[in-house]
């Protein structure tokens, strides 16, 4: 076997976890369309629909720190494909879920939550052994670029099969792609890499450098957690979330309420800036990347991307305020996405530089805390709106999260290995 086939098969790992991280988001997103539909032939209340659209995250916040544990143990391997796995099962079989009862569909999407919930703790297990500093930022952008690109999928794609065919082809359709996905996933992975055949000598050799956490071994929680540079990590990864969760759950609404636009062309400009974060945030990583390449150090580079990123995204936001106009509104808010998405080359490759081997326990332990502003900050940007009447207050109080995030992770952030 040539030298160069242990790249390609890094890339052929890193590619698979990004097609896991879209059809992710696709299956998380797709019942928000579908629901619509479902309500009407199911005859549900507001209520009943509130919690079938609300069920997913029980299961996603409650199993986030479990399934860490797991992929630490047995490997992100087994891990990223079992979710996958369960959570494409449980797709496929909503429409039945459905038809039985509404606790039978909310039970469903519990389970998608727990599903999903070991996808990134299992990708990021995976590349603490398998891609070396150089690559860190392309290849944990390429995972998280998954989530505008299934968020898109998921709305655009469920909305033209419902109103083609029904609303039970959307789960057919994306959990059968699911368990393809399944099925190539295990054949082209292996349990112990070191011995499979299509991969070369140079990458093996990465792999014997960082081998993955004992079974026996004692988890390194309270040492982990409490240094700085983890600190830094937790904050950035819940100060850009909370920019996330606020313009993914907001943004239509400003589009209508501030912007006058229709509910069609509010939704159209909505998926908009998501497009722009898709290409921000794998530009960033090629610069990021080369900037390590060429002596840069890895501090300085996820510094740069992380609290560059939150400080222009808190620019464009407070500039969008005053947009006279909705081109010029679906602009700004582009260029503040666009930044947030030079965020996800800071604190997500910043997890492995410090904890190679424990990746995924710090994934875990941080994404739980950084699904709070999916709660938190959403609520308070509604009540912000309503206590106000406009948007300002709200934008001004996500660029101030922004910038103490920035300025925190400028202040703790050092990338050294903690616990190895």
């Amino acid at each position: 076997m040539k030298d160069g086939a242990p790249i390609a098969r890094r890339h052929v790992v890193v590619g698979l976890a990004f097609v896991a991280s879209a059809l992710g988001y696709t299956d998380r997103v797709n019942i928000a369309v579908a629901a619509v539909a479902m309500k009407e032939e199911l005859g549900w209340s507001q209520t009943q629909k509130g919690f079938v659209l609300s069920a997913f995250f029980i299961g996603y916040l409650l199993f986030m720190f479990a399934s860490a544990l797991l992929a630490t143990r047995f490997g992100g391997r087994r891990v990223l494909g079992a979710s996958v796995l369960a959570w494409s099962v449980l797709t496929f079989v909503t429409p039945f879920a459905a038809m039985t009862s509404t606790a039978a569909l909310i039970a469903a999407r519990v389970g998608i939550g727990i599903g999903e919930a070991g996808m990134y703790p299992a990708a990021l297990d995976l590349y603490g052994r398998w891609v070396p500093p150089s690559e860190r930022a392309r290849a944990v952008a390429r995972v998280l670029s998954g989530i505008p690109v299934g968020t898109v999928i998921g709305l655009l794609g469920t909305g033209w099969l419902v109103e083609r065919y029904g609303w039970p082809i959307a789960f057919y359709a994306f959990g059968g792609v699911g368990l393809l996905w399944v099925a190539v996933w295990f054949r082209q992975t292996a349990d112990n890499p070191a011995k499979d055949p299509r991969v070369g000598a140079e990458e093996r050799a990465l792999l014997a450098a960082m081998p993955p956490a004992a079974t026996n071994e004692r988890l390194p929680l309270r040492r982990l957690l409490l240094r700085a540079p983890a600190i830094a990590v937790l904050i950035g990864h819940f100060t850009s979330n909370w920019t996330l969760y606020v313009l993914l759950s907001w943004l239509p609404s400003y589009f209508r309420d501030v912007q006058h636009l229709s509910f069609a062309n509010a939704g159209l400009f909505s998926a908009a800036p998501w497009v722009a974060m898709f290409a921000s945030t794998n530009a960033a990583a090629v610069v990021s990347d080369r900037l390590v390449q060429r002596g840069v150090s890895v501090t300085i580079a996820r510094k740069l991307m992380q609290c560059g990123g939150l400080v222009l995204a808190a620019v464009f936001l407070l500039a969008t305020r005053n947009a006279p106009s909705p081109g010029i509104a679906l602009a700004l808010v582009c260029a503040s996405t666009g930044a947030l998405g030079l965020t996800w080359c800071g604190y997500a490759p910043a997890m492995i530089d410090i904890a190679p081997r424990h990746s995924a326990l710090l994934n875990g332990v941080s994404n739980s805390i950084a699904s709070l502003p999916g709660i938190v900050g959403v609520a308070i940007t509604g009540w912000l709106v309503d206590a106000t009447g406009t948007y300002s207050a709200a934008f001004v109080l996500t660029a101030a999260v922004g910038v103490v995030g920035a300025l925190s992770f400028a202040l703790l952030f050092e990338a050294r290995a903690m616990v190895e």
